[in-house]
């Protein structure tokens, strides 16, 4: 027997059993699965070989998003979430599609919601993050899990809260004026007011952030915007079991290998703002190394007590962390509000008096902008209407009961924030116009002390470590606003919210602003 005969002898098993491993994961396990969950009462649309319900849901997608909407309605899931609306009306609230051959179960009523979201039995974890998110957040708050999302979690909450969260607000005021200055200019005339938020709240964060390493914080803002394209141009990438794997090592796509250039530019920069911060360190002075958020990571690095002591590597990825999510979170809610306060002048004026009546033409304070009752219910009827993201994600390594229903383990689990924000159901008939009076008494009074229909940073342990941070910053940004101009929305404007991470507007926001 020849080599050639030897070797096909050697290979055609190895292949027929690469070939059987194969189709175990994309079909007969996808399809045994199935009847596991019809058999408990889950159901779903069909699975389909290799793909799931993905190529589904892009073309759902695709027909939502093909045009601008006819009307500046708010009801926009159907648009943004048309695969869960449709299978919400056909399998109930609670259901389970297919991403490959990975299932999702869907869960939208508020009591699993809320069992899901505090996880107080610690079996529903964060998904383990990948491809182009591991690439954006790195293994920061917003991907860690366990022990080590813990130790930084309690780091972080100190930037977040009380005296430190103070000690931002002259920041976010400087960052106003300079945006202010660059309007006067502009009085009686239309202003893309999108774009000028990114630009404002990017500053916000970067003195926030950085401090003095302001022109650096650009530099890795430039860098992390980038690479969100990127990663939002691939979200519905389907990882095909050992296919994904191999094709990665003999041909790595052009967008990767850009991602991935950026990822280390991004790396170098923070790098460079933390070797700076280190060198007073050595010198002796480790209060020198700054109040900010870089600062506080980087007096981290020297703790004392190891088990609090971090790595550069955590400096980088919760830098990056809060750069995207800081601005991504902040820009999008200030433009949704001006959108609502350009469209409903009654509730601009209400806003306006109640600012007037705090501050008068003084520059709002810390202290002022915690009594703005008005905003405070404007801010939040925003972000029931446009939360910033729209779904959380959580995986069960283990078979759990949930309600009614039994779980198999190694399943993914989805929250739809905008399943529960625009739920008839459990805000009214009117559930899609925007009513800020609906919070007149409290948030808990607007849910009926149901946390879970109300939860546009996220619930439990992991809520969002700076869901302060947006709201106070939009109610110094948009005080400061109403002080002085009136605003109304620019005949321009083409209603096309889309996905890309962030609920954004696809054609930005276009107002028309008077000075007062």
């Amino acid at each position: 027997m020849g080599p050639l005969a030897i070797l096909v002898c050697f290979s055609c098993p190895i292949l027929v059993l690469g070939l059987l491993a194969f189709l175990n994961k994309t079909l007969r396990k996808p399809i045994l699965r199935q009847r596991e969950f019809n058999a408990r009462g889950i159901r779903g649309p069909p699975y389909k070989f290799l793909f799931g319900n993905a190529r589904e849901i892009q073309k759902m997608k695709t027909a939502a998003a093909a045009k601008p909407m006819s009307n500046l309605s708010h009801e926009i899931r159907t648009r943004l979430e048309p695969h869960l609306a449709t299978w919400t009306e056909a399998y109930g609230k609670n259901f389970v599609f297919w991403m490959g051959p990975e299932p999702i179960l869907v869960v939208t009523e508020p009591e699993l919601v809320k069992v899901v979201g505090n996880n107080a039995e610690k079996v529903y974890q964060k998904l383990e993050a990948e491809g182009y998110i591991k690439k954006l957040f790195g293994d920061g708050l917003v991907t860690s899990r366990g022990e080590k999302w813990a130790k930084m979690r309690k780091l972080v909450n100190h930037a977040f809260q009380g005296d430190s969260l103070k000690s931002m607000v002259p920041a976010m005021v400087a960052s106003t004026e300079v945006m202010l200055q660059r309007w006067e200019d502009h009085g009686g005339e239309e202003i893309e007011v999108f774009e000028e938020f990114s630009l404002f709240t990017a500053e916000v964060i970067s003195r926030t952030a950085f401090g003095s390493s302001y022109f650096q914080g650009k530099l890795v803002f430039d860098g992390l915007a980038k690479l969100l394209q990127l990663a939002t141009k691939h979200a519905l990438n389907i990882q095909i079991p050992g296919l994904s794997l191999t094709c990665s090592k003999v041909y790595k796509p052009k967008d990767e290998i850009e991602a991935e250039k950026l990822e280390q530019q991004i790396r170098d920069v923070i790098i460079a703002m933390v070797t700076k911060r280190e060198e007073m360190v050595t010198n002796g002075d480790l209060d020198s190394c700054g109040s900010d958020f870089l600062g506080l990571l980087v007096k981290a690095r020297y703790e004392d007590d190891e088990s609090k002591r971090i790595s550069v590597d955590n400096v980088v990825d919760e830098c990056k962390t809060f750069y995207l999510a800081g601005h991504e979170t902040c820009d999008i809610l200030l433009t949704w509000a001006m959108l609502l306060l350009s469209i409903h002048t009654d509730w601009q004026e209400e806003a306006r008096k109640e600012v007037m009546t705090h501050f008068g033409n003084k520059t709002p304070d810390a202290d002022g902008i915690m009594k703005l009752k008005t905003m405070t219910m404007i801010i939040n009827e925003t972000l029931r209407l446009y939360p910033p993201a729209f779904e959380m994600m959580r995986k069960v390594d283990k078979e759990v009961q949930l309600g009614k229903f039994r779980v198999p383990a190694n399943t993914n689990i989805i929250i739809s924030y905008l399943s529960l924000h625009h739920d008839p159901k459990i805000w009214g008939e009117d559930v899609h116009h925007f009513k800020p009076d609906r919070f007149s008494q409290g948030l808990a009074k607007a849910t009926n002390n149901v946390q879970s229909v109300h939860i546009p940073f996220g619930m439990g342990a992991r809520i969002c470590a700076g869901y302060n941070f947006a709201p106070i910053l939009t109610k110094i940004a948009l005080s400061m606003i109403l002080q002085r101009y009136a605003f109304t929305l620019s005949p321009a404007y083409v209603h096309s919210p889309i996905y890309a991470f962030t609920i954004r507007p696809q054609f930005g926001v276009q107002v028309i602003f008077q000075a007062l």
